[in-house]
């Protein structure tokens, strides 16, 4: 069972080494877990986790290998008539008497069918029969590391419960995004620049700090000037047809930027499915509403870093043909691939999101027009990984 863990964790993304499995085992064998699935959770994990990002994995996994240990229905149907007057919860001091830890599970059943076969009333307190309130291995509302519930609710969580919570989903990062993990994923493209000019009115605490050590002691105040951000950013995003059912997700993303303060620069433009002589000025992609291409190439200079959020899925004409364009009004007589070119050219930082998750790529109905955007542009999926990767390449010149 434990080895089916070990590759469970593997198949959901979670790189446990043999080292750290090797770790676990050891700590079994002295007894760590104290024979409690609730324990061997937490142990587990505090062992094999090397990130919050993966409790999440960490608990798919879990819950699919253990949630079938549980009390057979059989079983449990006929206890339960011992446990209809329930005792008050108590407790028993630990410290008083340990239960036996050292039943594995089929001896644990086998013996519970031995209690319910010779028991012949309810019990409350005590360590041996099916009852409430004591250190029996059956029953609820007492205490044993080692037993199973049969009713009643649980006063020591149960491992497979908590791992059935997944508290910790929002954690993942494989996931798309909220618009708070937008804002700080964005954030990260701060690049700040010191100005040559301008008044040393700034506290610069490290080399004060360094100036002062240097010093014997005896503060030193350094003072520099103030740190701006030089960033520049233009999103670009598609709008309408296929892209429709990532409008929250694209709206989230729109807000969040919208919402940061760290550019020194932010313009918002779209698109559907691609761009030919015009790039739209509003979601609606209005004509009246628009600016021609080669317009906005003169206006932003090469050192704007430009994000493009699209699912990359049309009919492949769209791309490779002249007068492709769904639009009615779009001249188009050079075919969108050029058209996509002409901006990878011009911005020195470029990058594609796509709302549409990286495993499904090659199978999507417009996996074909996808491959032909990623030939262009670095791809990258809609999710926390994949923003991180995307703004990693937007520091660096293509």
């Amino acid at each position: 069972m434990f080895t089916s863990l070990f590759y469970s964790l593997r198949q959901q993304g979670v790189n446990v080494s043999l080292i750290e499995w090797l770790t676990l085992m050891e700590a079994l064998q002295r007894g760590l877990a104290n024979s409690s699935l609730i324990s061997f959770y937490f142990l587990a994990r505090s062992l094999l986790i090397k990130s919050e990002s993966q409790y999440d994995a960490y608990d798919r996994a879990f819950l699919e290998i253990f949630k079938d240990i549980e009390t057979p229905p059989e079983i449990v149907a006929e206890a339960l008539k011992w446990l209809e007057h329930s005792a008050p919860p108590k407790l028993m001091d630990q410290a008083d008497k340990r239960p036996d830890l050292n039943w594995d599970l089929d001896e644990l059943k086998r013996k519970l069918a031995e209690r319910l076969a010779q028991q012949t009333e309810e019990h409350h307190g005590g360590g041996n029969w099916i009852g409430t309130g004591g250190t029996s291995p059956f029953g609820h509302s007492g205490y044993n590391p080692a037993g199973v519930r049969i009713g009643g609710s649980s006063l020591n969580r149960s491992a497979v419960k908590v791992a059935a919570e997944r508290q910790y989903r929002d954690f993942r990062t494989d996931e798309t995004l909220t618009t708070r993990q937008f804002e700080v994923a964005l954030r990260k493209l701060r690049l700040l620049s010191t100005s040559v000019d301008g008044e040393r009115d700034v506290l610069d605490l490290d080399a004060t700090v360094d100036a002062t050590g240097r010093n014997a002691g005896m503060l030193e105040l350094v003072w520099a000037r103030e740190r701006k951000n030089k960033i520049k950013l233009i999103l670009l995003m598609d709008s309408g047809g296929s892209m429709n059912p990532y409008q929250r997700l694209c709206s989230q993303l729109f807000n969040a930027a919208n919402k940061s303060t760290h550019f020194q620069d932010l313009q918002f433009y779209f698109f559907h499915n691609c761009w030919y002589e015009t790039i739209y000025n509003d979601p609606y992609c209005s004509d009246r509403n628009s600016t021609a291409t080669y317009d906005f190439l003169r206006q932003y200079s090469s050192d704007y870093r430009l994000i493009i959020v699209g699912d990359a899925s049309m009919a492949a004409s769209e791309i490779l043909m002249p007068y492709g364009a769904l639009s009615w009004w779009a001249t188009n007589e050079e075919p969108g691939q050029k058209w996509m070119q002409r901006l990878a050219n011009h911005f020195e930082h470029a990058v594609w999101l796509n709302p549409i998750p990286e495993k499904y790529w090659g199978l999507v109905e417009g996996s074909y027009t996808i491959n032909l955007v990623r030939e262009v542009f670095p791809m990258f999926e809609l999710t926390i990984d994949g923003l991180n990767a995307a703004v990693k390449k937007l520091k660096v010149k293509r």
